[in-house]
């Protein structure tokens, strides 16, 4: 149980699976120009300066300061159908929507010092998510058996604050590097009627980095390439649950357990780029992009403490756990491909569009708190251009995952194996201003 409390919240040390329609928990949503191509070629084009969250090195393509700020609404939807245990025979019926929709803010910032050096700045979100499904097990008289550690609310969402310098070797290539802190907070619980399950609300920093190159073959070809290191982020805060323990000397008994904080392994992402200026009115573009889901395989509670409750043998006792793994995930490395192309229509006006296929991640062990998928991204968007200096950006995606079929144990009460059938799908939109000086 605790395993999945802070499964979310390492989500949260993350905005993402089904919830966020990208690999693992992992969100695409930085800027309204991107969305309208799904993203391809977004760590080399630096049409405006939300490329800072693709590509450090990029920022050497601007001759004069730049900002972008935006917002996205993603409208999520995961539906939750047939959830079932003992072989059928108890049937805790469907949710039609157990997503919960966001509004995800960005801002980015690149400032030229010379011909040879640029500097950025950026707040935007890297991961994400958030699910009820607590409905399930509403419709089951008091104390009756149901899998309430699989069943509950999740809510979790990071920030990145990235800090980034560029350098321009010569007219052709530029290196570039960046510092991220992340910041993540997430809230989880799971109830049995009016008895708090498990009871997560918790937060933490962590630092990662980004590097990054560009190689301009001229004006109208070029190459973006990009490696961002994920750290494994420490959540602190209120991490509590009641789980069944055998304990020494004691045997098997319900206790009250509690954290100090969780270790929570991000994904490292690695990402190719290439934009090509065909006509002066049409331009391709592309993106391969490789996450490192492999890394995560559990999340890590540190500093436990179990206390026995009452009505049991040697109720009250309370010992030291240490560290414990938490539930197991072994999800799978992932990898993304998207195809934009973008169209000039005259000063003003530029319009775009995109497609993506984004891998899932869930490898032999499957569940219902991410009933990841493959998902097709089809996307637009289009851009007015008020003056040479402002811009107004809009951007919508439509994504589609693939129904998938979840088996999956309750670890506290034993119930399994639990079956549910889950589909997700989506439409974000996004919307941008960008100004050059």
């Amino acid at each position: 149980m605790k395993t999945f409390n802070k499964t979310l919240i390492a989500v949260s040390v993350a905005l993402a699976s089904t919830q966020t329609l990208a690999s693992g928990f992992q969100l695409n949503s930085q800027s309204a120009t991107g969305m309208g191509r799904a993203f391809a070629g977004d760590a080399v084009i630096a049409d405006n300066a939300s490329v800072l969250s693709r590509n450090p090195a990029a920022m050497a393509l601007f001759d004069k300061d730049a900002i972008s700020f935006g917002l996205t609404y993603a409208d999520i939807t995961v539906d939750v159908k047939d959830v079932n245990f003992a072989g059928g025979a108890v049937d805790l019926g469907s949710i039609d929507d157990a997503g919960s929709s966001k509004i995800i803010p960005n801002i980015f910032y690149i400032h030229p010092i010379d011909d040879k050096f640029a500097v950025g700045f950026a707040a935007f979100s890297n991961f994400g998510t958030g699910t009820d499904a607590s409905s399930l097990s509403k419709s089951l008289p008091a104390g009756s058996p149901a899998p309430y550690d699989l069943l509950g609310e999740t809510e979790v969402t990071t920030v990145n604050f990235n800090t980034s310098l560029s350098y321009r070797i010569n007219d052709m290539f530029s290196i570039g590097a960046g510092v991220d802190a992340i910041y993540g907070e997430g809230r989880l619980t799971r109830n049995m009627g009016t008895t708090p399950l498990v009871d997560v609300d918790a937060d933490g920093w962590a630092f990662g980095g980004i590097v990054g190159a560009t190689i301009e073959l001229d004006k109208d070809n070029r190459f973006g390439i990009s490696y961002r290191f994920s750290p494994t982020v420490n959540v602190k805060g209120d991490v509590n649950t009641i789980t069944s323990n055998t304990l020494p000397n004691v045997g098997k008994v319900n206790v009250a357990t509690s954290f100090d904080s969780l270790d929570v392994p991000l994904a490292d992402i690695f990402q190719f780029a290439g934009f090509h200026q065909l006509t002066s009115k049409f331009a391709v573009h592309y993106t391969a992009q490789h996450t490192q889901w492999g890394n995560f395989d559990q999340i890590t509670a540190k500093d436990g403490v179990a206390t026995i409750l009452p009505g049991q043998t040697g109720a009250g006792m309370s010992m030291d756990i240490g560290d414990k793994a938490l539930k197991e995930y072994q999800w799978k490395d992932s990898w993304l491909f998207s195809l934009g192309g973008t169209y000039t229509i005259n000063e003003q006006f530029t319009v775009r569009a995109g497609y993506m296929h984004d891998q899932g991640v869930v490898d032999e062990i499957s569940s219902i708190s991410f009933p990841d998928s493959d998902r097709n991204w089809y996307t637009a968007g289009m851009s007015y251009h008020i003056n040479p200096q402002n811009t107004v950006d809009f951007g919508i995606a439509y994504i589609k995952g693939e129904k998938v079929h979840l088996i999956e144990n309750s670890s506290i009460t034993g119930i399994g194996p639990v079956n549910a059938i889950t589909e997700s799908s989506g439409i974000y939109y996004s919307v941008q201003y960008s100004y050059q000086f």
